[in-house]
Formats: C-alpha cells, sequence, structure tokens
C-alpha cells in the first residue's frame, strides 16, 4: 500500500497547496480519500485523474469536498477516455450533498454505511463517527497485509484508540497545538495525536489538517512527548509505503 499526500491544510489551503486530500495506492487500484480546495491541481502532478478508480469522503463541510465539482467537471470533459462514471462514495445524513455526489454521466454517488465494512478493490474500509460539528467518519483502510487509519475531524474521543489498534498509520487531524483544547471546534492537538497513537500502539504518526498559525514543526516535538514511534509532520507530496 502507498499514501501520497495531495492535501493537508485545514480550513483552507496555503499558497500553491491543497486542503485534505490523500490518494492510497494498491495493486493499481486508486483511491482518492475526501478531496479538499485546490485537490484537483495538485492530484495531477501525481497521476491522471482519469486513472482514479473511486473517492470515498469524510464529511462534507468545504475543506474536505471543495474539489469535488471540478472533478466532475474534469470527467465530463474527458468522458470520451473512459467509459465508466467515477465512483463518489459518502455518507447520506445530509441528503442534498450525498445527491450531489452524482453528475451526469461523469460521477455516480454511493452511499457507505459506517456499520458495515466496505470492499473497495484491494481495500477493506470501516468506519467510526468523529466528535465533529456535522456528521463524520474517519476511516480504518486496509489490505490483506497492512492498515492505515485516517481520523479526518475529531476532537479527542477514546473510541480512536481500539479503532486504530496496530496500525501500521495513523492519519490524524493535528489542527491544534499541545496546550490548545478542541473539545468546542471539533479538531485534535499535538497531545490528542500521540496519545492515541501511543496507546494504540501504531507503527508511525502522521499529523495532519494542520493549523495555518504558529510554526507547524513545534507539533512534532510536542507529539514526541507522548508517542516513541515515528513522527512525520504532513507535506505537499509525502510518500508512505508499506513495508
Amino acid at each position: 500500500m502507498k499514501v501520497t499526500v495531495i492535501g493537508y491544510w485545514g480550513g483552507y489551503p496555503g499558497k500553491g497547496e491543497a486542503t485534505s486530500c490523500y490518494l492510497f495506492k494498491s495493486k493499481n487500484f486508486n483511491l482518492l480519500v475526501d478531496c479538499g480546495s485546490g485537490a484537483l491541481a495538485t492530484l495531477q502532478n501525481f497521476i491522471d485523474p482519469n486513472s482514479l478508480n473511486a473517492v470515498i469522503l469524510s464529511h462534507y463541510h468545504h475543506d474536505h469536498i471543495a474539489d469535488i465539482g471540478v472533478l466532475q467537471y474534469f470527467k465530463l470533459v474527458n468522458a470520451g477516455k473512459d467509459k465508466f462514471a467515477l465512483p463518489i462514495y459518502g455518507h447520506n445524513f445530509d441528503n442534498v450533498k450525498f445527491n450531489s455526489l452524482t453528475y451526469k454521466e461523469a460521477t455516480k454517488g454511493y452511499e457507505y454505511h459506517p456499520n458495515e465494512a466496505l470492499d473497495l478493490g484491494p481495500f477493506t474500509i470501516r468506519f467510526i463517527k468523529t466528535v465533529h460539528p456535522v456528521d463524520c467518519f474517519a476511516m480504518r483502510i486496509e489490505t490483506a497485509t497492512h492498515s492505515v487509519v485516517y481520523t479526518a475531524d475529531s476532537s479527542f474521543t477514546e473510541d480512536f484508540i481500539p479503532f486504530s489498534s496496530n496500525a501500521d498509520l495513523l492519519i490524524s487531524d493535528c489542527n491544534l497545538f499541545e496546550n490548545q483544547d478542541g473539545a468546542k471546534v471539533g479538531h485534535m492537538s499535538s497531545k490528542d495525536a500521540a496519545t492515541i497513537a501511543s496507546e494504540a500502539n501504531v507503527k508511525e504518526l502522521l499529523l495532519s489538517h494542520l493549523p495555518h498559525s504558529g510554526n507547524t514543526k513545534d507539533l512534532i516535538s510536542e507529539a514526541q512527548k507522548y508517542y516513541n514511534g515515528l513522527v512525520h509532520l504532513a507535506y505537499t507530496g509525502f510518500e508512505w509505503k508499506s513495508k
């Protein structure tokens, strides 16, 4: 399994970059997880978007879905290059947003059920609901041999610990610094992310959904106080490969 960071900012993209978007690849199957602002332009530096096999969305906040519309336009304009509507998976707790995932012959929306595992190509995806102002679902994305957990957006919850148990990589919301409390805003701090990684015995931690204020490099040293494993700070093009 290979994971490439396409976008990692929270709220809005940094100059020339993108908000939440991650490309998962295994056995020539390309899965896009979230599709935030700036994602489509950045994605084209890594793959032809026509080679996407599926997209899955954690929730419908703009910084996670802003480029779905332009991805649909891309698929429509390039419809002659393939013969399938790109599947986009999302929850159906917001009917309007879910229905917008289907667009002409370009894309087709499919509902995932949070209490059921979803098989997409070589991936099996399991879900838990996060603590966020809107319905949002974390994902445990597994192949036959490896697992990556993506928290999506959430404040700290103990549920993440068993959900992330022994994962090879934890991609964690880290929109706050160590001493900031995310309970009211639905986001986690470096301490929160590291606590989950430590208690869940994950092999590596990737801090993402980063804040625009402060020195984000400090998030690494803060997390290392609570977690002894390898800590990464997300950036465009960061690549993780299963060993």
